[in-house]
C-alpha cells in the first residue's frame, strides 16, 4: 500500500525546474512495503536480457547490473549528497514503499535511426527515508532489452541543493574505458587510469566525458554510459577513484567545459525533482551496442512540439563568405541534393569582436542569397557565437522573418547546471522561430533531440575536419554516436586525410548524422568535373534520416558495417582502421526477389591514401553473402536498390 505522506523534513529540499517525471502518475503494477530492511529488488528486461539489482545493504544503496548473465557493473555504490553535507542512500536509510511495472509501447520519432521506437522494460521504484534527517528520496530502476538505467528522486515539496552525486561504476577486472575529453582522441585504460586533464579555470582531475563505453576481458560484451532527460542539472563526467583500478565515480561539473562563466559548485532545485538518468547501453556483441543507442531517447522526455512538419534534416554545404559563394552553393545544393547551405563564423564579422548578427558583412548580400535559395528549395542556416545572443529572442524572431532556416551554435560550452538550462532554452526559442538548431564544440548528449526535435544535431566530439584517424573514426559508433546525433563534417576528397575517399563516404551511413555537413573545406568548383569524382552519386542519393538500422558488424576502434534503410532502398556502408580488412556480411535483411548492389570500393593503393573510389554493380538477393574488401584505413560505400 501507499504511505501516509510525511510531513516535509526540516531540511526543506532545494530550488530550480520542477521535473514532473518525479512526481507524475504511472502505469503502476504492484505497489507494497518492503518486506525486510536488507531486500534487494531487481528489474529484469522483458526479454530476460539485461537486470539490474538494488540493494539496502545496512541500510546503504547499491546497485549492479547484469547482460545474459555477464556482469556489466558489480556492485557500487548509490546516493546523493546535499549541501549540508546529508548523504542520502550511504547510511540509516529505510525503506518506506516499492513499486513496480512493466511498460511497453511504441512511439514514432520525428525522425531518427527508424521509423518507430519500441520503449519495453520493467521498473522497480523504491520509496526512502533517510533516518536522520526524514528526507524522503525515491530511486528508480529500469532494465531494457537494450541497457538498465536508474535516477534518483526527491520526494518532499520544497526546494533542495544538490552538492554531489555518490553513484559509483565499479567494473569486472581487465575492464577497459574507452576515454576521452572534449575534443581528444579515445584512449582505452583501466578505469582507474584515466589521465589527469583540465587547468586551473575548469574541472581538474583523471575525468572522462560521456558517453564512455567498457569494453570487458569476454571479448563480446560492451557497454556505454550515457544521460538523458538532464534538466537543471550539471553534465556528468566520471572520474578514476585513487587506489580502486576498477572503479569510476560520478562527478557533477562545476564549470563551463572550457571555463568560461561563472562556477557552480552546487545545485538548486524545486522538489519534487528527479536527477538525469544514468542510462547504460549495453550489447552482447559490439555491433549490437549500436544498435541499442535509441535506449537514450526511451529516457527522454517525449516531444513537446505540436507542429513538427517544418522540422526537416538534411544535408549541408559551407559556402564561403561572399554573395557569389553563396549563389554558387545553392546551385550546388541543387545539383548535388542537399537541402541546406550554411555562412559559417564570419559572416557577420569576427565572431570573437562582433556582437550584432543582425546584420552581414559587406561581401555578402544575404537578402539576395535568401531569396535565390527559396526559390530553389534550399534552406539556409547562420552560424551564431553566444556573445551575439544577448537577446536570442530578437534575433531568432528576425530569422525568421528573413527565412532563415536553422542555427548553428559555435563555441558552446556545457558543463553548469546554468549552461544546461541556458542550452535547454536556446533549442525551445529556436523552436518558436521555427529554427533548426546544431550546438558545436563542447556540448554532449542527452536525449533532448527526442523532446525538441529542432535540436537536431550536435557536435561534442573531436570533429573530422581535424582529419583524425581510422581507428578514431571506428570508435564513435561505439561511443560518441551511442549518446546521440553527431555533427561531423564528411571531408570527402581531401588530401589532408589519413582515409581512403570510400572510408569518407561510408561515414555517410555508418554514422547517425540527421544534420549532415559534406564536401568540408570544399568549393563546388573543386568537383566541376563529376568523372573525377565517380562518389558524387552515392552523396546525392543517400539521405540522413532512416526507416530502419542495423548493425551487421563491428568491434570498436577495429571496424564497422551499419546497414540503412530509407524507402525500398538500403545504404551499407563500412569502415576500417589501419588494418586491411575483407568483411564477409549476410544480406540476409534484403526483401525478396532481385536486388542491385552499387559498390565503391577502394581503389588501387596509390601516393595518396584519398584515392578514387571504383564503381562496380551487381546483382544480388537477400542469400548473397557480400565480401567487402577493404583498404588500409578504407572503407566500402552500397546502394541496395530492387531490381
Amino acid at each position: 500500500m501507499q504511505l501516509p505522506s510525511p510531513s516535509v523534513s526540516r531540511r526543506g529540499l532545494l530550488k530550480g525546474a520542477a521535473v514532473a517525471a518525479g512526481s507524475a502518475a504511472v502505469g503502476i503494477g504492484t505497489t507494497g512495503t518492503a518486506a525486510a530492511a536488507d531486500t534487494s529488488v531487481t528489474a529484469t528486461a522483458p526479454d530476460g536480457s539485461t537486470t539490474i539489482t538494488m540493494s539496502p545493504t545496512g541500510g546503504a544503496l547499491s546497485w549492479s547490473a547484469k547482460r545474459r548473465g555477464a556482469t556489466v557493473v558489480n556492485s557500487s555504490a548509490l546516493g546523493l549528497k546535499l549541501s549540508d553535507g546529508t548523504m542520502l542512500g550511504r547510511s540509516g536509510t529505510v525503506i518506506t514503499n516499492y513499486q513496480h511495472w512493466t511498460t511497453d509501447k511504441t512511439w514514432t520519432p520525428t525522425y531518427g535511426r527508424n521509423a518507430t521506437v519500441r520503449d519495453w522494460y520493467q521498473e522497480m521504484r523504491w520509496n526512502l527515508r533517510d533516518t536522520a534527517t526524514l528526507i524522503n528520496f525515491s530511486v528508480q530502476i529500469r532494465a531494457y532489452p537494450s541497457g538498465v538505467a536508474f535516477r534518483y528522486v526527491l520526494l518532499d515539496k520544497g526546494t533542495a541543493t544538490i552538492a554531489d552525486e555518490l553513484t559509483t561504476f565499479v567494473f569486472p577486472d581487465s575492464t577497459l574505458v574507452h576515454s576521452a575529453r572534449d575534443e581528444a582522441a579515445y584512449n582505452p585504460v583501466a578505469p582507474g587510469s584515466i589521465p589527469v586533464t583540465g587547468t586551473s579555470g575548469t574541472d581538474n582531475g583523471p575525468l572522462t566525458d560521456l558517453p564512455l563505453t567498457a569494453t570487458y576481458a569476454s571479448g563480446g560484451l560492451i557497454a556505454c554510459i550515457c544521460e538523458s532527460s538532464r534538466v537543471n542539472f550539471p553534465r556528468l563526467m566520471l572520474s578514476s577513484v585513487s587506489g580502486q583500478p576498477n572503479t569510476l565515480a560520478t562527478y557533477l561539473m562545476e564549470h563551463t567545459a572550457r571555463g568560461s562563466g561563472p562556477v557552480q559548485t552546487t545545485s538548486t532545485v524545486t522538489t519534487p525533482f528527479a536527477t538525469p538518468w544514468r542510462a547504460v547501453v549495453t550489447g552482447s556483441h559490439h555491433a549490437e551496442l549500436v544498435d541499442n543507442a535509441e535506449l537514450v531517447l526511451n529516457l527522454a522526455p517525449a516531444n513537446v512540439l505540436t507542429d513538427t512538419s517544418w522540422i526537416k534534416p538534411g544535408k549541408v554545404f559551407r559556402c564561403q563568405l561572399t554573395t557569389a559563394a553563396g549563389l554558387a552553393g545553392v546551385d550546388f545544393a541543387v545539383a548535388r541534393g542537399m537541402q541546406y547551405i550554411e555562412y559559417d563564423s564570419g559572416w557577420y564579422g569576427p565572431e570573437r569582436g562582433t556582437t550584432d548578427a543582425t546584420r552581414s558583412i559587406p561581401e555578402i548580400d544575404l537578402p539576395r542569397v535568401l531569396s535565390y535559395a527559396a526559390d530553389k528549395g534550399v534552406g539556409l542556416l547562420l552560424y551564431i557565437n553566444p556573445m551575439a545572443m544577448a537577446d536570442v529572442d530578437g534575433l531568432f524572431s528576425l530569422y525568421k522573418s528573413w527565412g532563415v532556416a536553422g542555427v548553428k551554435l559555435g563555441f558552446i560550452n556545457d558543463g553548469t547546471q546554468a549552461m544546461t538550462n541556458q542550452i535547454i532554452a536556446w533549442a525551445k526559442t529556436a523552436a518558436t522561430y521555427n529554427l533548426l538548431i546544431d550546438m558545436h564544440d563542447d556540448v554532449r548528449p542527452f536525449g533532448f533531440e527526442r523532446t525538441y526535435p529542432n535540436w537536431v544535431s550536435m557536435e561534442g566530439v573531436r570533429g573530422n575536419e581535424q582529419f583524425p584517424t581510422a581507428s578514431h573514426n571506428v570508435t564513435l559508433p561505439f561511443a560518441r554516436n551511442v549518446g546521440g546525433p553527431m555533427d561531423y563534417t564528411i571531408c570527402y576528397g581531401q588530401s589532408r586525410d589519413k582515409t581512403t575517399n570510400a572510408h569518407q563516404m561510408a561515414m555517410a551511413a555508418a554514422y547517425y548524422q540527421p544534420l549532415n555537413f559534406i564536401y568540408w573545406y570544399d568549393s563546388p568548383s573543386k568537383f566541376s568535373n563529376t568523372a573525377n569524382w565517380p562518389g558524387l552519386p552515392w552523396f546525392d542519393a543517400i539521405p540522413t534520416t532512416w526507416d530502419e538500422s542495423h548493425t551487421l558488424t563491428g568491434s570498436i576502434g577495429q571496424h564497422i558495417a551499419v546497414a540503412r534503410r530509407k524507402g525500398t532502398t538500403w545504404y551499407l556502408g563500412a569502415m576500417t582502421n589501419e588494418s586491411a580488412r575483407t568483411l564477409s556480411l549476410p544480406l540476409s535483411f534484403l526483401g525478396g526477389g532481385n536486388w542491385t548492389a552499387t559498390v565503391y570500393a577502394d581503389g588501387t593503393p596509390g601516393t595518396s591514401a584519398y584515392q578514387t573510389p571504383v564503381v562496380v554493380s551487381t546483382r544480388i538477393t537477400s542469400a548473397t553473402v557480400l565480401s567487402m574488401a577493404m583498404a588500409p584505413s578504407g572503407g566500402q560505400a552500397v546502394v541496395l536498390k530492387p531490381s
